[in-house]
């Protein structure tokens, strides 16, 4: 897992802690000519997999652009980010499938400071778009007039001081990428299309939901944040208090992990999506599981757990809040 390193979250994490980016599924452009026979959705920790079904409706082949957009990464943001791989460009390791045959995605990325491409400035001076892994700036190597470039144009920012008073900077640009294809679906004929990324997990290695901090006054707010987002239940927390105790201290040695999935662009089809299946996979039977289910109906195997609907039209998006030992 590669963090890009910034600032603080809520006051109950400790400074590993590291917060998820919210990703979703495939996009297509919105469409009557085209009906999602089936969704099946598999959520792990390690692994997002997407299988759907597409059948064309009308007598004649109909083309769509199909997308996946990552989500935008801000580089002067105050948190840690979370992402799943290095590369600096599939940096969450995406894959599509058609009927079974790979089906690459052509990428487009780009940096930008506020309405302002500065794609081309990057390139130009041959940094990255995306500094990580081994793609990383080290703004002290630059050439001086290179850096006074970046920080007149507004890509770099600054960032404290070092220890010996000069001051320091950090990449304050955002950037963008997205993949996308054209599909052509066929007239009466059903096409499966299969993604699959891995996931950006949020991270604590601690919970906001301990008895000792839920009951903390200067938590409330972010408390309450949690039971919302996550639908939180009196027996989740029962369960939760059960395995912690009292203790101020997190001598369970319990964590959290969170999944953010963007669920409302399956709603783009002629009619709702007949068959919706949602199976989240948190690892374990150990671990405690909180989401919205909205109208899913419930029903589990083993260590998953999985939810149904037909006639389904996503009108949320999935938080998914993991609590146990990993």
């Amino acid at each position: 897992m590669v963090m890009l390193l910034v600032a603080t979250g809520w006051p109950a994490r400790a400074n590993d802690s590291a917060a998820e980016l919210s990703i979703g599924g495939l996009q297509f452009v919105r469409t009557n000519d085209v009906a999602m026979q089936s969704e099946d959705l598999r959520i792990a920790l390690d692994r997002i997999s997407v299988r759907y079904q597409f059948t064309n409706v009308t007598t004649k082949p109909v083309a769509l652009t199909v997308a996946f957009p990552l989500p935008d990464i801000d580089l002067s943001e105050a948190e840690n980010i979370a992402l799943p791989s290095n590369d600096p460009v599939n940096f969450v390791d995406f894959e599509t499938k058609v009927d079974g045959s790979p089906a690459p995605l052509t990428i487009d990325q780009r940096a930008m400071v506020g309405d302002k491409d500065v794609s081309a400035l990057l390139r130009e001076l041959k940094l990255p778009l995306l500094p990580i892994g081994g793609r990383e700036i080290r703004v002290a190597d630059l050439p001086a007039a290179t850096r006074t470039r970046l920080v007149d144009d507004g890509l770099l920012m600054p960032a404290g001081m070092s220890d010996n008073g000069r001051q320091q900077y950090a990449p304050g640009w955002v950037t963008k990428t997205s993949a996308v294809r054209q599909q052509v679906f066929p007239p009466a004929r059903t096409v499966t299309v299969e993604h699959q990324y891995r996931p950006s997990v949020g991270s604590s290695p601690d919970t906001i939901l301990r008895s000792s901090l839920r009951r903390s006054s200067a938590l409330s707010q972010e408390v309450a944040r949690y039971r919302k987002e996550y639908c939180v239940q009196d027996a989740f927390l029962a369960e939760l208090d059960k395995r912690a105790g009292n203790n101020q201290a997190n001598s369970a040695k319990l964590q959290e992990r969170r999944i953010s999935y963007v669920l409302k662009t399956g709603a783009n089809w002629a009619g709702p999506i007949r068959s919706f299946k949602l199976t989240i996979d948190p690892g374990s039977s150990e671990h405690l599981v909180s989401f919205c289910p909205g109208r899913l109906k419930a029903s589990s195997t083993g260590n998953t757990l999985e939810y149904t609907a037909g006639d389904f039209k996503p009108d949320a998006d999935l938080k998914i809040l993991v609590i146990g030992k990993f």
